[in-house]
């Protein structure tokens, strides 16, 4: 539009804004965020942060509280049940988390065993035979249950205890005592001492059918000798006894001078007998009879006190010569930098490992492994610490702050260290999953071992379950699940702290 055209434009059309009112300033609608605020809320657009957070929050809501409910600890061990699959009572209804397992290849004389066992076979898949230098041999594809494989077990009660037993049986219907087997009808060499072979059998182990496909029995004869006072009755071809006479025939043998009794019990009921619910491990259970998801909850609380402590230590360390040498600079942070340089040359691993040898000796093997951590971990957060201290203590406000007479002290914790806490924070929050991995792999290693009756760690567990990897991998997955997905979480978590208190460095690495 031209000049002379907008001349033309009628003055009435104009009208006046606030003619009759004053201008100041207006208060805000809104309250003012705050630095940590802001943090926050930069943090909380972050998903895959945010969602990294709530698994450690759940890692972690784990370690604490799943030892506390826990049928069992870490004491709690069953050579029995070793190796046990996990199992679950409500999921395995639906097949899933079962306790069972699946073998392949199985002889004809492993195949009855297990099959002389109540439960233990579960499914059949099939069967076939394979001819080797003339000789057929028929092998087996099954599945078996992990719990009840684990068959009979002779144990030693006292007089009251076996009465008690017997009650139970009574009171219950379920049969725990089973008949004694004659050891002098084994005929295989390797049978000499195992409860479950009940059968009759040649001396390779195989067993001998009679004309209806049965197991023939090789239990004891009944005498006075091997049972209490009451009537005999007969026992079917299973050891099962039927629901005639008394629960006293082919129970027992007497020891000692009566007092004492050695039964063959059905381990499965005598284990529901004794702990009143039946063995069932979620995560199943490790090479020393140990439930996993006990001991994997307990090592990670053991895993995460250390990685606190560590990490409290290491920053309060870290912060304070970090300040020193940042803030004063000059001769005090050439010395102070000579001696973290030497420090920091020293190789962890020999480290730990020289602190091992010699120094758990004397004050144990978690204080040794604690003083491993914090004689150079606290190095890095000193070095992030000084680059701050370097890079706000010129700024005008600092200038203004000493121009007023504030001292030293008030300096670098009132306007310096606010400012540069952000990034500290985010190192420091990055020691933790540093700390378990280091002892992990530690551990793993055969370096340091937190193993004990009470207590163990999660890169224990790690190094416990590298030799059944192929064979029974729940023994290392899920330690190796937990310290996979708590390494990744925290990798992510550190980057949205990052990218929440220093905006600048978002989507740098590191």
């Amino acid at each position: 539009m031209k000049i002379d055209e907008i001349s033309k434009i009628d003055p009435k059309k104009f009208t006046f804004v606030q003619k009759d009112s004053k201008l100041h300033d207006t208060k805000f609608d809104t309250k003012p965020i705050g630095y940590f605020k802001d943090a926050w809320y930069r943090f909380s657009r972050n998903k895959g942060s945010v969602i990294a957070a709530v698994i450690i929050l759940c890692l972690l809501i784990f370690a604490i509280v799943v030892p506390i409910f826990s049928r069992f600890n870490v004491a709690y061990f069953d050579t029995r049940y070793s190796y046990a699959m996990p199992k679950s009572k409500f999921l395995s209804q639906f097949g899933i988390l079962d306790g069972t397992k699946d073998f392949k290849g199985l002889n004809q004389q492993s195949y009855d065993y297990y099959n002389a066992i109540p439960g233990a076979i579960t499914k059949v898949y099939r069967s076939y035979e394979v001819t080797d230098s003339g000789r057929t041999n028929t092998y087996y594809d099954i599945r078996m249950d992990s719990y009840a494989k684990v068959g009979f077990a002779t144990l030693t009660l006292t007089k009251d205890e076996y009465e008690k037993l017997v009650a139970y049986e009574k009171e219950t219907g379920i049969q725990v005592v089973y008949p004694i087997v004659d050891k002098n009808k084994i005929s295989s060499p390797s049978y000499d001492t195992d409860v479950n072979v009940w059968y009759k059998h040649d001396t390779k182990g195989k067993a001998k059918l009679d004309d209806n496909g049965n197991y023939i029995n090789i239990f004891q004869t009944a005498t006075e000798d091997n049972i209490s006072t009451g009537n005999f009755m007969t026992v079917n071809n299973d050891g099962t006894l039927n629901d005639q006479g008394e629960y006293t025939v082919k129970r027992y043998i007497t020891k000692n001078d009566g007092n004492t009794y050695e039964v063959r019990a059905l381990y499965s009921e005598y284990y529901k007998y004794i702990h009143g619910f039946e063995a069932c491990f979620l995560f199943g259970v490790d090479s020393f009879g140990k439930d996993i998801l006990v001991c994997l909850a307990s090592g990670a609380r053991l895993s995460f006190i250390l990685a606190f402590s560590v990490s409290i230590i290491n920053f309060i360390l870290g912060l304070i010569y970090g300040s020193i040498e940042g803030y004063y600079g000059g001769k005090i942070d050439l010395v102070m930098e000579r001696i973290v340089e030497i420090l920091y040359d020293i190789p962890f691993l020999v480290m730990a490992t020289l602190f091992q040898i010699y120094f758990a000796r004397k004050v144990g093997v978690l204080p040794s492994l604690l003083f491993s951590f914090v004689l150079t971990g606290w190095i890095g957060i000193a070095g992030r610490t000084r680059t701050q201290f370097y890079r706000y203590k010129g700024q005008e406000y600092v200038f203004a702050a000493r121009t007023l007479g504030a001292r030293d002290r008030r300096i670098i914790f009132r306007h310096i260290l606010p400012n540069a806490l952000g990034t500290i924070i985010t190192s420091a929050v990055l020691l933790i999953p540093g700390v378990i991995n280091s002892e992990s792999v530690l551990s793993f290693l055969g370096i340091v071992s937190l193993q004990t009756s009470t207590t163990t760690s999660v890169g224990t567990m790690l190094a416990n379950g590298q030799s059944t990897l192929s064979t029974y991998p729940h023994v290392i997955f899920f330690p190796a699940l937990f310290i996979s997905l708590l390494m990744i979480c925290f990798n992510m978590f550190g980057n949205g702290l990052r990218d929440a208190f220093n905006p600048s460095l978002r989507g740098s690495e590191g």
